[in-house]
Formats: C-alpha cells, sequence, structure tokens
C-alpha cells in the first residue's frame, strides 16, 4: 500500500528496518455480482460510460476539497440551454443552494449531495454529469432520460460545511439529522424542494469511512448502498422495492469499477434522517456512499464510479427498465463490516520526558485518512493481535513524545496527536525521523 511503501522507503534508508502489512486491503477482489443483463438497443452498457467518461468530466474539481464559489465555478459553463439553475434557499451564512433541472419527462427524480460539508464525491460526479447532459444532448442516453423523467439535482447542500470542509453546518448542526426539526435553513430547503416535486425517486448521495470492511473480508468498502427503511418495522413496500431494483441495477453498473468491493448499509430505520423519512414521505429512495479505493486519495475513482452507477440508474428509471431487476442482487449484499485503524506502530520503545522508558505499540488514525495526515493516538500499550490498514514495525528505536502530543502536566495520552521523534536513544541525540502525524521524514 502507498503508505507502507513510504514508510519501508524510509526506514530502510534510514535504518535498516522493515515494514509489515496487516491482512486488511482495499485492493479490489473477484466480483461476486451477478451476471449483467445483456444491453439493448435501449440501453447505454457501463463499458460504454466508462469510455466516455474521460470526456465528460468537469474541470476544476481535481482535488475533492473545494469551497461553494469553486464548486460553482467548474459548474457554471453548463449551465443554461437543457440543465436550468435556479436559488432554491440559502445556508446560514448566506450561500446560495442552487436547484439545477434538466429534463421534462414524467418520472421525477431528485438527488441531492453534500449535505454533509467534506463528502463531496458525489458533488463532483453531479458536475460531471451536468456537463454530459449540456454537450451530450444528442447522446441517446441523454435524449432518453429527458423524455422518460425530469431530473433534479441539489448540489452541495450545505456550502458552508463544505467551506470548513466538515460535516457539520455553521450552527453546529448535522443536517442529515434535521429531518424532523428542521432547524436549519439547508434542511428546510431540501424539505421546500422536495414537498414541490413530490418526487417518484430520490437519490441520497454521501461519504463514509475509507476504513470500513465489506461484511467479516479484508476488502475495503469502496461504495455502500442502501434502500432506506420507512418505519422501524423495515417494511417493503412497492417504493422501497422499486429502490432496491434500482439498487441491484446498480451494483451492475458499478462492478467492472468497484468489483468485490460494494456493500450495504446498516437499514436501521433513522426518524431524524432525510434518507428514511424521503421514503415515509413517497419517494423510492437510494443512498450511495462512497468510501474508499486504493490509490485514489482524491476520490477521482469513486467520482467516475458514481457518474457509471447514477447515469445508468437515470436511464433505466426513465425508461423503466429497472423493473427487470430483482432486489435479491440487492439484498445479498454484505452489509458494512468493521472499522480498521489506520496505522499501528508496534516494537517501540515510548520514552515520554521524566517517566521511564515502556516498551508499547501506538495504533492511530488519521483524521484525513485518505491523505495519511494528522493522525491521532487512538490506544497504547500491547497491541498484539490488532489490525490495522498498514503497520510500522520501530523495533529497537525510542518513540519519543513532541511537545504538541504531551497534555499540560506532560504526559500521553489517547486523543493526542502523534507527534514523535524516533531516536535510537531515549535522550533523542540520535534522531531517525520524525513522525508528526503523518508519513515521517528522515531527519537531514
Amino acid at each position: 500500500m502507498k503508505t507502507l511503501a513510504l514508510f519501508g522507503a524510509l526506514l530502510l534508508a534510514a535504518c535498516g528496518g522493515s515494514t509489515g502489512a496487516a491482512p486488511a486491503s482495499t485492493a479490489p477482489a473477484a466480483s461476486t455480482s451477478p451476471e449483467p443483463h445483456a444491453a439493448t438497443a435501449g440501453t447505454t452498457a457501463a463499458a460504454e460510460l466508462i469510455d466516455l467518461y474521460p470526456g465528460t468530466k468537469a474541470a476544476g474539481l481535481e482535488n475533492r476539497r473545494f469551497n461553494h464559489e469553486v464548486y460553482w465555478d467548474a459548474v457554471a459553463p453548463y449551465l443554461g440551454g437543457n440543465v436550468s439553475s435556479r436559488v432554491a434557499g440559502e445556508s446560514s451564512e448566506g450561500r446560495e443552494i442552487r436547484h439545477l433541472t434538466f429534463g421534462s419527462g414524467p418520472t421525477t427524480v431528485l438527488l441531492w449531495s453534500q449535505m454533509h460539508g467534506n463528502e463531496s464525491t458525489a458533488s463532483m460526479s453531479l458536475a460531471d454529469i451536468v456537463r454530459f447532459f449540456h454537450e451530450r444532448g444528442d447522446h441517446p442516453l441523454v435524449r432518453r432520460i429527458a423524455q422518460g423523467a425530469t431530473i433534479h439535482m441539489v448540489p452541495m447542500l450545505n456550502p458552508d460545511g463544505a467551506e470548513r470542509f466538515q460535516r457539520r453546518n455553521a450552527q453546529g448542526i448535522d443536517v442529515n439529522r434535521d429531518a424532523r426539526q428542521l432547524q436549519t435553513p439547508e434542511g428546510r430547503t431540501l424539505k421546500a424542494v422536495n414537498d414541490a416535486l413530490q418526487p417518484d425517486f430520490g437519490f441520497n448521495l454521501h461519504d463514509q469511512g475509507a476504513a470500513v470492511r465489506v461484511g467479516t473480508t479484508n476488502r475495503g468498502v469502496a461504495i455502500a448502498l442502501l434502500a432506506p427503511a420507512f418505519n422501524e418495522a423495515r417494511d417493503v413496500d412497492a417504493k422501497r422495492r422499486r429502490a432496491m431494483q434500482v439498487a441491484s441495477l446498480i451494483i451492475e453498473a458499478m462492478d467492472p469499477l468497484v468489483g468485490g468491493q460494494i456493500a450495504k448499509y446498516d437499514d436501521t430505520f433513522n426518524p431524524r434522517a432525510f434518507g428514511d423519512l424521503m421514503g415515509q414521505w413517497g419517494a423510492s429512495t437510494v443512498l450511495i456512499e462512497s468510501g474508499g479505493y486504493t490509490d485514489d486519495p482524491q476520490k477521482q475513482h469513486l467520482r467516475k464510479t458514481n457518474f457509471v452507477g447514477i447515469l445508468s440508474a437515470l436511464d433505466a428509471i426513465a425508461t423503466g427498465r429497472y423493473a427487470d431487476y430483482s432486489p435479491d442482487d440487492y439484498e445479498a449484499l454484505a452489509y458494512n463490516g468493521r472499522r480498521v485503524p489506520d496505522l499501528l506502530i508496534v516494537g517501540g520503545t515510548i520514552a515520554v520526558p521524566g517517566v521511564p522508558p515502556l516498551a508499547a505499540d501506538i495504533l492511530l488514525n488519521y483524521d484525513r485518512p485518505l491523505m495519511f495526515e494528522a493522525g491521532v493516538i487512538s490506544d497504547i500499550g500491547d497491541m498484539g493481535l490488532t489490525e490495522a490498514q498498514d503497520t510500522l514495525d520501530v523495533s529497537g528505536l525510542f518513540l519519543i513524545p513532541t511537545r504538541e502530543a504531551l497534555d499540560e502536566d506532560g504526559g500521553l495520552n489517547t486523543g493526542a496527536p502523534a507527534y514523535f521523534i524516533v531516536a535510537e536513544d531515549p535522550e533523542g541525540r540520535r534522531v531517525r525521523f520524525r513522525f508528526e502525524g503523518e508519513p515521517p521524514r528522515r531527519e537531514d
């Protein structure tokens, strides 16, 4: 993996050490999805969408951290013509929340993304889809969608959170837990759009943790899908069954890109969540959660995966082809499994200044896991049976916490930033490298 390669090169060059990988992996596994439905003259196969994607990717969103201004600057060239735009509302800090519309068909579809400000993968994909609609109006898929459905998109529902790249809005509220009380302007905007449209289908577009495993396997979850329950009994009525059928065709469309790494999100009913209540309010709703994928720190591969999956779903909804799919393919997915910690540092001796050295392992998680940045200590001690995505072996070396890692009394504890000097001696006179919350650098 990338982290191990960097750690390994540094350690081998600095002290002849070695690194060892824990068994967890996000490498693709052989597909377990059902045989694909045969493409006909009225469909566009996923392979074709994959091939045309490079020419429809909206420029300016190569880094998944972008704010409201950057996003709408990237989308602006593709608005007008067959994609209309209006202001649906404003965030608590006064940023516009825009509502885009394409097509004039009888089936109404509502897609919303980035209600959590740091979950931007689908917002990038919607920008790509808008460009595709705008520039390729003569494409058979675009014509079918325009004739069979009216597509409504609310990208970047939480622009204040996006400004800070944080989950919650500027008021500290999780917008996705505001469907019942509607305390936030962002939540009220989405509810007003839903009430005005009364959509037949809804797409709730999110990102989830990058270290989640598919069921009990060691495969990382690239995409998690859910046809949310609309009541505590998790009943399956006609509208939820339709959502399951759409999820089944999304599995087929995404399989060539992330085969073996698709899971099912927990379907426990949450009476505060928009996805669950959209089902209560009448829409066949599908949740798409983008997780993590090997060598994809900016989620550009998962951006393409969403583009392919969402367009395939819109095509099938517009034509009614989703009805050919069985909910069983969706139901057969393994649920999201355990979350694997990011890094295990083994073999070292912790030397807190003023305290006797102690041989112990350190477990940490990154606040920015896709970039291997901002490591925070989650456990200290004997981690002999602990699983982690990556392992750093510092046998024979001392880990000396720096001032940033110590509390006001000079102690070391969990929750502290992972800042260490890694040295041959407990006083830190012979430094090998520094670990400053991210992959280490050698001392000059």
